[in-house]
């Protein structure tokens, strides 16, 4: 049985009187590519900033790999999230420094290898991706897709439990985000990786998703949850299906 890394209880986001969503209750099973989908303005972004502990609930627990997350003081939040990587939208690399450098940032930051160990794993890191030999190369040099390839080996730097990822897919055609796909697979299955990937990119969906939730932003609530495949098989409500099928006339 697939042992739960991220358990969300009883959770609710407000914006002062505007409440976003209220008594959220989902589960992210240890390597799950488990994708957060919904129209937009549904609160997948603020979910994704809630489980990254960059929004606070009102109420409610965040357990991440059995510790209270949402209820953490700085140092332990701290430590819960060098298990973690996180994957921006923008990629958000830092024009200043080569790729190598950027990967290296975090275990400069967090870890205590050697210069020389650091340097090491960088490379191998970005090899990772697909981007080895691309190590001195400035993100100003490089494609969107390589970037986002980039932003993931950052994300990877200390070898993570879990990696989220807030929309990857956006502004790629559809070949590099085909590749960024295949990508996720084969490092969920390799490395044993737990992803949580933000997107409202179907292929995508359909492509890697083993698990989700779709956020349905009129009754502030899931409506609908598991495998994207079978939620298009059987969708539990009229929403679900417009949103999977971009409301597609069979």
């Amino acid at each position: 049985m697939s042992k739960e890394i991220i358990t969300v209880k009883n959770l609710r986001v407000a914006y002062g009187d505007f409440v976003l969503f209220d008594d959220i209750n989902f589960s992210v099973n240890e390597k799950d590519i488990f994708i957060i989908m919904g129209a937009s303005g549904c609160g997948k972004s603020s979910m994704l900033r809630v489980l990254t502990g960059l929004v606070t609930p009102v109420k409610g627990e965040v357990l991440i790999d059995g510790k209270d997350f949402s209820a953490a003081d700085e140092a332990l939040k701290n430590e819960i999230m060098k298990k973690c990587g996180v994957m921006y939208q923008s990629g958000a690399l830092f024009s200043s420094m080569t790729l190598k450098e950027n990967v290296a940032m975090p275990l400069e930051l967090y870890s205590s290898y050697t210069a020389a160990e650091i340097s090491e794993l960088a490379s191998y890191k970005l090899a990772l991706v697909g981007l080895g030999g691309f190590d001195d190369f400035y993100p100003s040099e490089i494609s969107g897709g390589m970037k986002k390839r980039a932003a993931l080996a950052r994300a990877l730097a200390l070898d993570p439990k879990i990696v989220y990822c807030d929309e990857p897919s956006a502004g790629l055609d559809p070949i590099s985000s085909k590749r960024l796909d295949d990508l996720f697979k084969e490092l969920n299955q390799t490395l044993n990786t737990t992803f949580v990937i933000v997107t409202h990119e179907l292929q995508s969906i359909f492509n890697i998703g083993t698990n989700s939730i779709f956020l349905d932003g009129k009754v502030k609530n899931i409506t609908g949850r598991g495998n994207p495949n079978e939620l298009l098989k059987n969708p539990p409500n009229a929403e679900i299906y417009e949103f999977l099928t971009r409301g597609k006339k069979e």
